[in-house]
């Protein structure tokens, strides 16, 4: 007898992938840190294709879920940058591939903030199809959704600067630390933040109502994939930059960092 559990796990899986909000911004995590000079096209025919794919994939695992605003945003944003990149003149080109990575980060604070002030944070959208209704409308649901969404905004605000201060005051579209270190650095931490702070919601709430469980994760469990990353973006720094000692400085640091986090759980 035929049976398709493993297509059905396999379908669970892809779902619980797409219900995530950290999927919703693959596009514009994908473009901000792949456009640069000579690289506009590139970055946003992958931004599009994947919005494309991952708005296909959506509709098909999970049949009947509504449209977010992140996919709206997604594919009115990078399809739009489609049309106008392909005809374009050179100037308005050359604008693109040296400040579209910094109209993109800020086009994702105006949708975190905006989100939050229409009372809707993005990431409630993603969080009502991973949660039972009953708790659609808890404080703790609501507050922890509108944290995570003003941290992402945060994120692309610290990396909107860093890729302005690289091509406006420093005149380097392709400055390591403007254009890739601080940008990635920021982002890591909001994914870890979504990752680790709803652990922290869970389990206060578990304490609070007398339940078993875990106690509340500590500030190390969030820092220390952070502190483990500073090492191979120092090596990287080392690589490309000119100057050796803000590289030496990061893998020195990410070491201790790392070493006093381990000791204090």
């Amino acid at each position: 007898m035929k049976t398709d559990a493993p297509a059905t796990v396999g379908r669970g899986a892809i779902a619980g992938l797409l219900e995530n909000p950290v999927v919703g911004m693959a596009p514009w995590i994908i473009f901000s840190l792949l456009v640069g000079p000579g690289r506009f096209e590139i970055a946003v025919g992958l931004a599009l294709a994947t919005t494309i794919v991952l708005v296909v994939a959506g509709r098909w695992v999970n049949r009947g879920s509504s449209w977010k605003l992140l996919e709206l945003a997604d594919m009115v944003f990078f399809a739009g940058l489609a049309v106008v990149g392909a005809f374009a003149s050179d100037g308005t080109l050359n604008w693109l591939e040296t400040y579209a990575g910094e109209v993109s980060n800020i086009a994702l604070v105006v949708i975190a903030f905006g989100s939050m002030a229409f009372r809707m944070p993005f990431t409630l959208q993603y969080a009502r199809e991973q949660v039972d209704p009953a708790y659609w409308h808890t404080p703790d649901f609501l507050r922890t959704n509108y944290v995570i969404t003003g941290v992402w905004g945060l994120a692309f605000l610290v990396a909107a600067l860093a890729g302005g201060y690289g091509d406006l005051v420093l005149r380097d579209s392709n400055n390591i630390w403007t254009g890739w270190i601080i940008q990635i650095l920021a982002i890591v931490v909001a994914l870890r933040f979504t990752s680790w702070y709803p652990e922290v919601v869970r389990a206060r709430a578990g304490r609070e109502a007398g339940r078993p469980g875990p106690d509340p994760p500590g500030l190390s469990a969030l820092f220390l994939p952070l502190a483990g990353l500073l090492v191979p973006l120092g090596i990287a720094a080392l690589i490309f930059d000119d100057m050796w000692w803000p590289g030496t400085v990061l893998i020195v640091g990410g070491i201790l960092l790392t070493k006093a986090l381990r000791q204090s759980d």
